[in-house]
């Protein structure tokens, strides 16, 4: 497999209207083998930081399998307008998908939906932002930005959900997938990858709380 990070506003791969997109630069990440690698998972367009490619057919079968099986560790860093009700706690939401001809679709909070677990823990605050830690369980389209907007704090620069109580001006998603941890060896440690702080991120971290991005740990 192959850790890589993934730049804020590229999507992973091409739309319907085409574009830069992240995979039409895998063939420069084949390193001898016959075929380019392939995403293991996905993160949304704007979202930065840690993302799994498989290098073949058979390790993405297994990356599949611990996806599946949540064994693979995530943690993401996002920063929210407003603070949890609780310092740290478990959103536990079903998610389902919504369609419309005039918003096209989104992910909403559904009893009848998808399953789907995140934890989260306040790590700084500042001037009504807050820098939260999160630790997804499930792996649905667009959770943590729609269990933080059912939480009441959504994502600074979220264009699609609580964009009512987003800043006039336009800001970059404060979402990055900061580390990954992948038990690829039975007898081994988990293989683990951290990402390093995006610049658009930077300076709200560190008006919350953040010192030394290297010392923060994931």
């Amino acid at each position: 497999m192959l850790i890589i990070d993934k730049p804020a506003g590229l999507p992973v791969h091409a739309g319907p209207k085409g574009g830069p997109n992240l995979e039409a630069s895998f063939e420069a990440l084949s390193f001898g083998l016959p075929q380019p690698p392939a995403l293991a998972h996905r993160l949304d367009r704007d979202t930065s930081g840690c993302l799994i490619l498989g290098r073949h057919r058979r390790a993405l079968a297994k990356l599949g399998r611990q996806f599946a099986a949540g064994r693979i560790g995530k943690t993401y860093w996002a920063v929210t307008i407003g603070v949890p009700p609780k310092p740290s706690g478990r959103i536990e939401l079903a998610l389902a998908k919504r369609s419309t001809a005039a918003r096209g679709w989104w992910m909403k909070v559904d009893p009848d939906g998808q399953r789907a677990v995140t934890d989260y823990q306040v790590r700084g605050e500042s001037n009504g932002l807050t820098w939260l830690e999160l630790h997804p369980h499930t792996g649905r389209t667009h959770q943590l930005r729609v269990h933080l907007e059912a939480l009441g704090c959504p994502i600074l620069g979220d264009p699609v959900y609580g964009r009512d109580c987003q800043p006039q001006d336009v800001l970059p998603l404060m979402l990055h997938s900061r580390s990954i941890s992948v038990p690829l060896y039975e007898k081994r440690p988990p293989i683990t990858a951290m990402a390093p702080v995006p610049a658009h991120m930077r300076s709200i971290l560190s008006d919350c709380g953040l010192v030394d991005d290297a010392a923060a740990g994931p």
